[in-house]
């Protein structure tokens, strides 16, 4: 069987590892400095006790930068945490039902799906069978089908109605 390794995020070339004839140089402050050899430049950022690193590897010629390579890589891992940091997690709740679900008690249930979907969560509603209810799956379909109608917060489907072995299911969105 043969291995398989994740794939490493493409890094930036700096210093002696960019090896292209003509390079575009951009200097610390922003300013171009034009176009010349990656050694004219590699001396230039050394002068100023700096790194070249090529920012934009795919451009004719490529475009380096002078600039302090690990106050950059901080930056960037900063900039990734706070991105990070930044996105919604959304949660799948689930909320399971049966057949003989009491009134009262799908009143509760209905409750809860609606403030789920009003906190922006995503929830499975799933209708189990027991026993010889597998046999009345039509009635559970319609059970489901009333709850889905007795929920008064808006939402969208997002997967149908599906059947698995024990009952049936459904994944609706606010």
């Amino acid at each position: 069987m043969k291995r398989v390794f994740p794939k490493k995020a493409p890094r930036e070339r700096i210093n002696e590892q960019i090896r292209v004839p003509q390079i575009r140089v951009i200097d610390d402050a922003g300013n171009q400095l034009g176009v010349m050899t990656p050694f004219e430049a590699l001396q230039i950022a050394r002068e100023r006790e700096m790194d070249l690193v090529e920012v934009a590897p795919m451009a004719k010629p490529p475009v380096c930068r002078i600039m302090d390579h690990g106050k950059f890589q901080y930056q960037q891992s900063k900039q990734d945490r706070l991105n990070k940091a930044k996105q919604k997690k959304v949660e799948v709740k689930g909320i399971r039902l049966g057949v003989r679900t009491d009134d009262h008690d799908l009143n509760f249930k209905r409750e809860q799906v609606e403030k789920f979907l009003t906190k922006g969560d995503k929830v499975k509603i799933e209708i189990l069978l027991r026993g010889r209810e597998k046999a009345h799956h039509e009635l559970a379909r319609t059970n489901l089908i009333e709850f889905l109608k007795s929920i008064t917060v808006d939402y969208k489907v997002e997967q149908d109605i599906k059947r698995f072995p024990g009952g049936f299911n459904v994944i609706i969105t606010p």
